[in-house]
């Protein structure tokens, strides 16, 4: 499967360098001088685009195999995660908000 997943933004630099900390690296490519591109999977990406009038209302949800290695680099860029929850189930849950309010989350395993 193939994923080309959109977030709307005010502002292109605040975004770039706040999803650079979020994914740990600068855009893959930059298709122009509004849209950024990350690569966050094989035939996998996530980009930011200006679009104003539409920042803010994006929710997605990375799903990750090492979910503490994961949080603890980005703790390290100097992001921490709004919230935290685990679920009945075992899975566990991070919630980042970009400056828009974006919602980017991580999901991870139980711990077993």
């Amino acid at each position: 499967m193939d994923l080309f997943a959109g977030i709307s933004v005010r502002d292109y630099a605040t975004a770039v360098a706040w999803y650079e900390k979020l994914l740990g690296a600068p855009p893959a490519f930059l298709p122009n001088d509004i849209e950024a591109v990350w690569e966050v999977g094989e035939h996998q990406y996530l980009y930011i685009e200006v679009v104003p009038e539409h920042a803010g209302h994006a929710q997605h949800t990375l799903f990750v195999e090492d979910f503490d290695a994961v949080l603890t680099a980005i703790a390290e860029r100097g992001l921490e995660p709004a919230e935290r929850e685990t679920y009945e189930n075992g899975v566990r849950h991070a919630t980042f908000y970009d400056p828009d309010g974006n919602e980017v989350s991580y999901g991870g395993a139980a711990v077993e």
